[in-house]
């Protein structure tokens, strides 16, 4: 029986099963905040429970929906050190804001999430859809690896003056895209950067992209030094080839350009400097994804970044929403994805998802 228990446990997430595949069925599995809770401790503690104080196994559940911990006596929520953490706002608010962020195409802007469910204020949406952000933002990812497209683009009104690179009043942004063959564009990473310099894009590179890479790039002469030694570099000049720079790298443009309409259309061309690089990862998370066959996957797949975030806290990314210097801005995030959780038995008609939990 264990052992068909840690076969279960290894299989990928299944539509139906380890989530909801459509908003009926995400009803039906979430009716209250004790369904909600359940949940987040099947995904937090796929393994089995264990105490984030002693690292003990054995427990019980307490009135309330906590833990006892039988060796430390501790009480511990499976909120505790996540974005829900000491919420007044019931779970199934936080829980029906994530299904609209992540089951809309081009996702949910705070205005109409406020509308939606009835806040009390647009800053309680926006502060709510923002600590999902900074979740996405803290989460592991793989590093993109094969034939990848590498280029900057700018951020910003319209404005006087010079264009481009070195343009003032402007946000510049690295972006990174997967090239699949035959045809055809992979995952994407997005990055704010100071500036084009040769050790900026070297940190972006190195951070992003898998050693051993092809790298495309333009002409600019920040690449060479960024690109040698780990990675296979191929320059082309846009000037040189007599070519326009979305035929020379057509994934880095195609990207941009639906980054920025997205922020156009769902935020209305909005945004802070400082919360720019949230959007920039709320994008990524969903670009990355885009050929789920359930859009219940995303809403999982945000829920374990959720509970994955452990204490760095709002208050602190809203404190200090940039980093000190460039290492700061290229540092590996310490946590790591969790691995997939356990597939559940689907024939158990209330919160399947509790069967995985010894």
């Amino acid at each position: 029986m264990e052992s068909e228990t840690l076969q279960a446990r290894s299989k990928p997430p299944r539509a139906g099963v380890d989530y909801p595949r459509n908003y009926a069925e995400f009803l039906a599995w979430f009716p209250d905040d004790a369904a909600c809770l359940d949940y987040l401790d099947w995904i937090r503690w796929k393994d089995g429970f264990t105490c984030p104080s002693c690292h003990g196994s054995k427990r019980w559940r307490m009135k309330n929906g906590k833990w006892w911990c039988d060796a430390c006596r501790n009480r511990v929520s499976a909120t505790a050190g996540t974005i829900f953490h000491r919420t007044r706002t019931p779970l199934t608010v936080w829980f029906a804001a994530a299904w609209h962020l992540t089951s809309a195409k081009n996702g949910v802007s705070a205005k109409t999430l406020h509308r939606i469910l009835g806040f009390g204020s647009y800053q309680t949406a926006w502060a709510m859809l923002h600590r999902f952000r900074c979740a996405i933002s803290h989460a592991g990812h793989d590093m993109l690896s094969g034939q990848v497209e590498v280029d900057e683009t700018v951020f910003g009104g319209v404005r006087h003056g010079k264009r481009g690179r070195g343009a003032e009043g402007k946000v510049l942004v690295a972006v990174a895209v997967e090239l699949l063959s035959p045809n055809g564009f992979g995952r994407c990473r997005l990055q704010i950067i100071p500036n084009a310099e040769s050790e900026t894009l070297k940190a972006f590179i190195r951070k992003h992209i898998k050693p051993g890479s092809t790298i495309y790039t333009d002409g600019l002469i920040s690449y060479p030094g960024a690109a040698k030694d780990e990675y296979n570099h191929q320059g082309t000049s846009i000037k040189g080839s007599g070519k326009k720079a979305n035929e020379v790298l057509p994934g880095v443009h195609r990207v941009a350009a639906l980054v920025k309409r997205w922020l156009m259309g769902t935020h209305q061309g909005s945004f802070e400097e400082d919360h720019l690089q949230a959007y920039l990862d709320e994008f990524t998370f969903r670009f990355n994804r885009r050929k789920s066959t359930h859009r219940g996957m995303l809403f999982f797949r945000l829920l374990e970044q959720c509970v994955a975030m452990h204490p760095m806290s709002f208050r602190e990314l809203v404190a200090n929403p940039k980093p000190k210097n460039v290492a700061q801005e290229f540092a590996v995030p310490s946590n790591l994805r969790h691995k997939a959780p356990a597939s559940l038995d689907i024939s158990v008609p209330i919160h399947p998802w509790r069967t995985a939990l010894p």
